[in-house]
């Protein structure tokens, strides 16, 4: 039962006792207003309920974007950096384009050769795998090439000689509009009618059989160069491959200018790229060196690829001992601060999610001092090693450093550095998103109270009211039983004059009545 409310009064000596429910009971029935103060209570409750699981969420998103790294993470990190650097210095070596461009070379000869084979050529030489490839498989942009500067350019210029998507593209216009696609000697983009329309295709088939097919396998027997300077022991003219074809169709576009080839310096720069003179070594004269011509075409790409993939050696490497240490770490932390007694406890004891040397800002912060170190003593090994080689000079002094820095790492420690700067501005983000819901917190708790009072305070009015009214019913009770007594009394005294006459007419009268107030009968 509800708690219970004593009421006492006494008036006249007459001491009355009252026992009421609490005023939550005797209230008045549920009212409209209470209704709404119920609903708006059960509002502020779901909102501080589902506020707090945000705010949940955001402490653990903050907790993994909080670096807690100690001086030891940092050790390690350092050494790492300076492992994976005299690695690099003593084993990886200078970048070097011949040598890529040699392996290249290799590569694309062996993949034509093979190619020639499967389509059933037998001879053993790669200047016969071409020229068998090239004539079994020819192409209309083939009779264009005066339009295009010659056998030294066109295969740059002539954009459905470019071994990309977009080439495959042009090759297809080619034989639906029967002209074709470059760029003049300035790199402004031109069209132009096919020479020859021997191998435009009169119907869609043959259209789609030289526009797709014939295109790829004459790509194959470009890349490697033509038969005949391959046949005179020459490197030869090969096909742009995906960088500078990409750059060649950019360089089309109204943005350069294309009146004079002195005025586009771009697309100058770019044919040098591409013929080999731009990279060639020049004697005291400022002749080129003739052995020192390396043109950059898919072959060179595919060198340069091959070296930065020697580059990623020692970089690999140090983001391995990095993370292997971390891991290493947290899987000790987690043994000594757990009771692990069989494979089970290990399997499922353990918090695996905070072993994983990713998604984290220590890890991150790790990965960026190792990387940093290892740019560093890298940068300082080029820079030293440039220094002695140059003899003084400053142009040769900052093409010698270019070639035995390690892109890969300057890449790997750019990447690095940008991962632990977003994380730490994502986290203060975070952080201003709790805040602003902490404060919401307090705001929506700050209601509840409001309301939670209000209520009291009706409650309050409505058991005052209570009370006022059972002390008026209790006056009254009093009031009716003095007037009872009053009249009893009144009552008695008549019984009293009475007497006399009672006791001579019906002296049994008395006797009765005084039995029925002792007993009741």
């Amino acid at each position: 039962m509800s708690n219970i409310i004593e009421f006492r009064t006494v008036q006249d000596e007459l001491d009355v006792h009252f026992e009421v429910m609490s005023s939550v009971d005797i209230s008045v029935p549920i009212t409209k207003e209470k209704v709404e103060k119920l609903e708006k209570l059960s509002y502020i409750d779901n909102c501080l309920t589902e506020n707090q699981k945000i705010i949940n969420d955001l402490n653990s998103e903050i907790d993994r974007l909080t670096n807690k790294a100690d001086g030891i993470d940092y050790t390690i990190a350092v050494a790492s950096g300076i492992i994976s650097s005299l690695i690099d210095s003593f084993f990886v070596g200078d970048f070097s384009l011949d040598r890529g461009t040699q392996w290249g070379k290799e590569k694309v000869d062996a993949f034509v050769k093979s190619v020639a084979e499967n389509k059933g050529y037998s001879g053993d030489s790669i200047d016969g795998a071409v020229r068998f490839l090239e004539e079994k498989f020819p192409i209309p942009a083939d009779s264009a090439t005066n339009i295009f500067g010659g056998g030294y350019n066109h295969h740059l210029r002539d954009f459905s000689h470019h071994p990309t998507p977009m080439g495959l593209l042009f090759s297809m216009l080619t034989q639906f509009t029967g002209k074709v696609f470059g760029t003049d000697k300035s790199g402004a983009f031109i069209v132009e009618d096919v020479p020859s329309k021997e191998l435009i295709g009169k119907d869609l088939s043959r259209k789609l059989e030289i526009g797709f097919v014939n295109w790829i396998f004459h790509m194959v027997s470009d890349i490697a160069g033509s038969s005949s300077s391959i046949a005179k022991g020459k490197y030869g003219t090969g096909l742009p491959g995906p960088f500078v074809s990409l750059l060649k169709e950019l360089s089309s576009l109204p943005f350069f200018s294309h009146k004079d080839s002195n005025n586009n310096k771009f697309c100058v720069w770019l044919s040098k790229l591409f013929n080999g003179t731009l990279l060639s070594e020049r004697d005291e004269n400022g002749k080129i060196i003739p052995n020192s011509v390396i043109k950059f075409d898919l072959r060179a790409e595919l060198g340069v690829l091959y070296e930065l993939k020697r580059q990623a050696i020692p970089v690999i490497i140090n983001e391995c001992i990095v993370r292997v240490s971390y891991f290493v770490r947290r899987l000790l932390h987690e043994f000594t601060t757990k009771e692990i007694h069989n494979f089970n406890d290990f399997i499922y004891v353990i918090d695996w999610e905070k072993t994983l040397p990713s998604d984290n800002r220590t890890i991150a912060r790790m990965v960026t001092i190792a990387s940093s170190t290892f740019v560093a003593i890298d940068a300082t090994d080029a820079a030293i090693r440039s220094a002695l080689n140059s003899g003084g000079e400053p142009a040769s002094f900052f093409t010698n450093m270019i070639l035995k820095v390690n892109f890969v790492g300057i890449g790997r420690f750019a990447v690095a550095i940008g991962t632990d700067t977003y994380m730490g501005y994502k986290r203060s983000k975070l952080r201003n998103e709790r805040m602003y819901r902490q404060s919401e917190q307090i705001f929506l708790s700050t209601a509840k109270v409001y309301y939670k009072q209000a209520d009291m305070w009706v409650a309050a009015k409505d058991a005052r009211e209570a009370i006022t009214q059972m002390e008026v019913i209790a006056i009254k009770s009093i009031e009716y039983f003095q007037e009872s007594i009053t009249t009893i009394g009144l009552d008695l005294e008549k019984i009293i004059s009475y007497r006399e006459g009672i006791e001579k007419h019906n002296p049994n009268l008395l006797t009765d009545l005084s039995d029925i107030l002792k007993y009741g009968k």
